[in-house]
């Protein structure tokens, strides 16, 4: 459900910090309803750009035949993983109230459960494979850095997190993602690798342009 409440223009001076920068772009939202259609898409939708990214990233390691690369692609899927399951103690301690909780009269364009917001989970993931296909393709990995962005503003435009939210999420996505390149994607190489001998190799490896005969 949607809740069409305005953000009183006075309410902004008597709050600081994270909580004067949510109702800017609260106001913001309020004021480019043309908006709120795409947003609302990107803010539930969005974070399965990040599986094509995804995809895109296994293709160019596979096409290469590059051990690293698709390594690499492997673990920018798992970082995102295992960086969400890392923010999960994090929500459990900060117990933060989401904005339409602890705000009264903001503009909400999604239905959301009121429950502990900080990180995003959404930011978590999406900076977890921004930054770990930044290691495979600067092109690919800014193009996702810029999704990402925008999947996390998203998520302060509808509502339901605090831009410390989402800045905390994108900040725990890439450390961790960053941190696994340096610990464990030499072990997912090696195993690649190996795969890349086995009946598995196709998921792995492109098969080697054929070569014709030569003429007689």
């Amino acid at each position: 459900m949607i809740r069409l409440e305005l953000v009183p223009r006075g309410l902004g001076s008597r709050i600081s910090g994270d909580r004067r920068d949510f109702l800017d772009v609260n106001r913001f939202a309020r004021d480019t309803s043309w908006l709120h259609g795409t947003m609302r898409l990107i803010a539930t939708d969005g974070i399965g750009l990040m599986a094509l990214f995804l995809l895109a990233g296994w293709w160019l390691g596979r096409k290469a035949g590059s051990p690293r690369q698709v390594a690499l692609a492997v673990w920018a899927a798992l970082a995102a993983l295992v960086a969400v399951g890392l923010g999960k103690p994090i929500t459990t301690t900060a117990d933060e109230q989401r904005p339409f909780v602890v705000i009264p009269h903001i503009l909400t364009l999604i239905h959301h459960a009121s429950d502990p917001g900080f990180p995003s989970d959404h930011a978590t993931a999406a900076g977890a494979v921004a930054a770990g296909l930044l290691f495979l393709s600067w092109r690919l990995g800014l193009l996702t850095t810029v999704v990402a962005l925008i999947i996390a503003f998203s998520r302060v435009y509808v509502g339901v997190h605090f831009p410390q939210d989402v800045l905390a999420g994108l900040a725990l996505g890439a450390v961790t993602a960053i941190l696994g390149v340096f610990l464990l994607v030499p072990l997912i190489t090696r195993v690649i690798a190996w795969l890349a001998h086995t009946p598995l190799a196709p998921l792995v490896r492109a098969a080697p342009a054929e070569v014709p005969d030569a003429a007689h």
